[in-house]
């Protein structure tokens, strides 16, 4: 008997557990030379997120479980992270033509972009080249970067500068190097522990190709900052920024100034994994803004 009642306390555990949101569509969509694998959840306007360097769709998971009941979300996996295909030194890409192609493929004609560091990046160079493929965009911890575009090869000094780097990475481990990138995200706000184990889960499953490699420009950067310059598209932006506590308070990122439909949030009591450390306030913020697409198009 006792052991039944075990085996029915272990049952409704987990029944009682929440449930992971189920992918309807899931699979890798190829390019010339390379795969990107994606997942899609749910029904309606397109809702893309982006993730960060290290990172992979997973990072997304609060994100997915809040707005697949409205939206029809797609998490992919970019080009060098997760399932996708890995990156090659000699191989010229640019994330956002990636992210251009995977939409292609999905017959998304327009999508609401969601992207963080990295996806922030990627999101940016996408405003300022193809604002007519997107519904809106929201950038979280990084916008359009200022370093050099795809169409500048690196210069000698920047060889000599990621080699040392790669160096200094081989010399430390892969596994030593990880821990201590794992370290500083998690330099936060209050909630920060909490998110430490899905966090390293992530990052201890990414191969490192990006710390030991050469990388070329994969981003249009600071070539996408001229165009944005120049068109100032009217596109709905989203900006946001996390404040750590006990520090100055952080102000919109100078792109905001050539989108005039640009927006500034700050989250407060969080570190740099922003959706992750404060899902919920994340989630309100980007759904207010949405919500308000919706009721003033």
């Amino acid at each position: 008997m006792k052991v039944v009642r075990i085996i029915s306390l272990i049952i409704t555990l987990l029944i009682a557990l929440p449930s992971e949101a189920k992918p309807r569509e899931k699979g890798w969509v190829t390019l010339p030379n390379a795969a990107l694998y994606y997942e899609t959840y749910g029904e309606g306007e397109p809702l893309i997120f982006v993730h960060g360097h290290s990172l992979d769709r997973r990072m997304w998971r609060e994100q997915v479980k809040h707005f697949a009941n409205d939206y029809r979300v797609i998490c992919y996996d970019a080009r060098g992270y997760g399932r996708s295909s890995k990156q090659r030194e000699e191989q010229l890409f640019t994330h956002a033509d990636d992210l251009l192609a995977l939409m292609n493929a999905l017959q998304i004609e327009r999508a609401h972009l969601v992207g963080l560091s990295m996806g922030g990046f990627i999101v940016g160079d996408l405003v300022a080249l193809a604002p007519e493929r997107l519904l809106s965009a929201t950038m979280a911890e990084g916008v359009i970067r200022s370093t050099p575009s795809i169409h500048e090869p690196m210069t000698a000094e920047e060889i000599t500068r990621k080699q040392a780097s790669i160096d200094a990475v081989l010399a430390k481990g892969i596994r030593a190097y990880k821990r201590e990138w794992i370290a500083s995200l998690l330099r936060g706000g209050s909630r920060a522990k909490e998110i430490r184990r899905p966090l390293r889960r992530i990052i201890m499953d990414w191969d490192g190709w990006q710390a030991t490699h050469h990388e070329v420009h994969c981003y249009y950067a600071r070539e996408a900052t001229a165009i944005l310059k120049e068109k100032r598209p009217t596109l709905p932006c989203l900006y946001i920024r996390a404040q750590r506590p006990n520090e100055a308070p952080r102000t919109a990122p100078s792109m905001i100034q050539h989108t005039p439909n640009g927006r500034f949030v700050l989250i407060e009591d969080s570190g740099h994994m922003v959706n992750m450390e404060q899902p919920e306030r994340f989630n309100e913020v980007v759904e207010e803004f949405l919500k308000g697409l919706k009721d003033h198009p």
